[in-house]
């Protein structure tokens, strides 16, 4: 049996800041992450100003910008005239010298996150190893148990947990934490296609026949994404494979016959959109943060930046307490206090975005109507920057303790 002072369960952007943060701060940590590498497609990449300010606080922001990436300064819907992108946000408004979303793959910002937490001798991360049940000691979360990838049982003992293992967090389904769901319209295909030099750069967003296309520029090849109606997946795919190659190709007929890539629908994983949160984020010895506690919609690209933020809130308040034996609940319910109301108006945003623009695009409205409450906020002077801020900072910003800061 192994023990640690806190226990991150999750290796994804919010368990390693929070893991190199308490590390930096002298607190024991350990980060399990059930898979092997940080490679894998479904991982959001927008970086936001926040957590481009979080890096410069920890001294980062030189190796960062040394990763490959794109920059954006505007959040953009298609639903202009014709199909046209309606700016809805502007980030070269933010004051300071983040006013853009940085595009990187998110598995080479986790392993630069992991590469300086390593230098830390309070900070340990355990690839391979699946937390697979939680130890109670009188009602009390004292840890889990795990199994790694050559089938070794184990358990780790912790003074905390803290769930950073996404919306399908183990710590779900534990008594006391109650999910609450809004309905969300669509469903999303993740695929590949190939990229040409002579393509746009960074985030293309566009629209088509019932269906919202993403797509993000890796540089050699785009991460696509396509939002169908909820819940029609099978409906759309026994519709076969080059009926909806040829509706997405309508969206970027720059692709030619590129968008025929596909040679199978094998290539096209179905991602279950859900928006929740959870009514309650803590127990006594555990804390759910990011989406364990507030699973996102893919909508604004804000999950990771608000998962971040949970993160350095927690360090904040953790840092001087975890020394002891013992975190009162009492912490752990400021810890939600101080990022319930930030989750709630994203979600809130999302649900106005599901309701206005994506369910009716899905359902084959008008876009004409579609776009006319966000013509009103972009044309109003002083609320069209509210949309900037809050996709930039979120509505609070948060800042690292000043023991983790470089």
């Amino acid at each position: 049996m192994d023990r640690t002072t806190c226990c991150v369960v999750g290796g994804g952007p919010a368990g390693m800041v929070l893991g190199l943060l308490l590390a930096r701060c002298g607190v024991p940590v350990t980060v399990l992450e059930k898979h092997g590498d940080f490679l894998r497609d479904f991982r959001g990449d927008t970086v936001h100003p926040s957590t481009l300010s979080l890096l410069d606080d920890l001294g980062l922001a030189g190796r960062f910008a040394r990763l490959p990436q794109r920059h954006v300064q505007s959040v953009e819907l298609p639903v202009g005239e014709g199909g046209r992108p309606l700016t809805v946000g502007r980030l070269d408004v933010l004051p300071g010298r983040y006013d853009y979303i940085a595009m990187v793959p998110q598995w080479d910002l986790l392993t630069l996150l992991s590469e300086v937490a390593a230098a830390e001798p309070a900070f340990t991360l355990r690839m391979d190893t699946a937390a697979t049940g939680f130890l109670d000691d009188h009602g009390r979360i004292a840890g889990v148990r795990y199994r790694t990838a050559d089938g070794r049982d184990g358990e780790l003992r912790a003074t905390l947990t803290v769930a950073c293992d996404g919306r399908g967090s183990l710590a779900r389904s534990l008594p006391g934490l109650e999910v609450r769901s809004f309905r969300c319209p669509m469903d999303a295909w993740w695929f590949r296609l190939p990229r040409d030099r002579t393509d746009p750069e960074g985030l293309v967003v566009s629209a088509g026949e019932r269906m919202i296309t993403v797509m993000i520029d890796r540089g050699d090849y785009w991460q696509c994404g396509a939002m169908i109606p909820k819940g029609s997946d099978p409906e759309r795919r026994a519709a076969g494979l080059d009926r909806f190659t040829d509706r997405f190709g309508a969206t970027a007929p720059w692709l030619g016959e590129r968008a025929h890539a596909l040679r199978s629908w094998d290539e096209v994983p179905l991602l279950d959109v859900r928006l929740d949160r959870l009514r309650r984020w803590y127990l006594p010895g555990l804390l759910c943060i990011g989406d364990a506690a507030h699973a996102m919609s893919p909508i604004f690209g804000i999950g990771i930046n608000l998962a971040v933020q949970d993160a350095v809130a927690a360090a904040r308040y953790l840092a001087g307490r975890l020394p002891s034996d013992d975190v009162p609940e009492s912490v752990l319910r400021r810890i939600q206090w101080r990022r319930w109301p930030t989750a709630a108006v994203a979600q809130t945003l999302q649900r106005i975005a599901h309701d206005r623009v994506v369910a009716p695009i899905l359902a084959g409205a008008p876009r004409t109507e579609v776009s006319a409450i966000l013509q009103r906020v972009a044309s109003t002077p002083g609320l069209s920057r509210l949309p900037a801020y809050f996709f930039g900072y979120g509505a609070v910003r948060e800042r690292p303790p000043a023991a983790a800061r470089r």
